[in-house]
């Protein structure tokens, strides 16, 4: 990257960053809203793939995000209609609304894309972000933990989904609310799969680590993101009604329990996961403002010696 690149660079960053934040405060207000209004609970997360595009852009690149959402949708979907189909890998299990894409309704699709992608860019901020020529401990670990971070969003979101509001049934029960083991396992395989795919394009055609500066600014407002999808599980604990459901396999639920269950897990999960995550930006941050006076300090070093030699020669 020539100097007038990386100077533009710089001089649009304060730009996209204040972008970011507004998308941030946008989807935010709308997770709120969703306490107060019902009917759009779709809405946030359909903004959130804004956020991915847009993020994910500046970032890594248009091609890049084609990548990510190419392989999401794919993958995603791929699996889910083999699981309604054969049981593999999520168990058995079908969908009660229309507009299907196959067997699959198309707004499952974008919390997959949206959710992944702040997970993913989680799992960056907890290990390492994935560039060109990336070792592949980051190629193959960062995907490892944003797939753990995806599948900590299915859990506390599962049990609520289908046992209560039935959006989907799992047609055996499950031990955890009326939802199978092989579902955690399911989700945490196909969203590895999909992250695996964008690390390895990332590794072998995505930009260099160091090609963009203040890369990492966006990470912030994304983890943020994450943490606010956990809001609608606040809003059910307090304001539904507790009532006993009951699973196809016939075993009962009480919808306190379940609402309740979904604030812990939310708490010692997602949360969990994203304070770890902030932490770790602010330590950074305090790292990058220790380093700056240090190189300051060599550069003007370097200039006096450059000086001294030009006086001598």
């Amino acid at each position: 990257m020539n100097g007038t690149s990386v100077t533009t660079a710089r001089f649009a960053q304060p730009h996209r960053t204040t972008v970011l934040w507004v998308l941030t405060a946008a989807i935010v207000t709308g997770f709120v809203a969703t306490t107060f209004i019902s009917g759009i609970g779709l809405l946030p997360i359909v903004a959130e793939v804004g956020f991915l595009v847009v993020h994910g852009t500046w970032r890594y690149g248009w091609r890049a995000v084609a990548v990510f959402l190419a392989a999401g949708f794919v993958i995603s979907n791929l699996l889910e209609n083999l699981s309604i189909l054969t049981g593999f890998p999520f168990g058995h299990y079908h969908y009660t609304g229309d507009g299907t894409f196959f067997a699959v309704p198309w707004y499952i699709t974008p919390g997959y894309l949206a959710t992944g992608y702040l997970s993913w860019v989680v799992a960056t901020v907890l290990l390492a972000d994935v560039g060109r020529h990336a070792p592949w401990l980051t190629t193959v670990g960062t995907p490892v933990v944003g797939a753990f971070a995806m599948t900590a969003w299915d859990l506390a979101m599962d049990p609520s989904s289908s046992t209560i509001n039935q959006w989907w049934i799992w047609e055996n029960g499950g031990g955890f609310f009326g939802v199978p083991l092989a579902n955690f396992l399911g989700w945490t395989f196909t969203v590895y799969l999909f992250m695996q795919v964008f690390a390895l394009y990332l590794r072998y055609r995505g930009p260099a680590l160091s090609a963009t500066p203040g890369r990492s600014s966006g990470d912030l407002p994304a983890v943020i993101l994450y943490a606010a999808t956990t809001l609608t599980y606040f809003a059910a604990y307090v304001k539904r009604d507790r009532v006993t459901v009951t699973d196809p396999s016939g075993t009962t639920w009480q919808t306190g329990d379940i609402y309740e269950t979904s604030i812990v897990l939310s708490v010692y999960g997602m949360l969990f996961l994203a304070l770890l995550a902030a932490l770790r930006i602010a330590q950074r941050r305090l790292e990058d403002r220790g380093r700056a006076p240090v190189m300051a300090a060599g550069q003007g070093g370097a200039e006096m010696a450059r000086g001294l030699m030009r006086t001598y020669a």
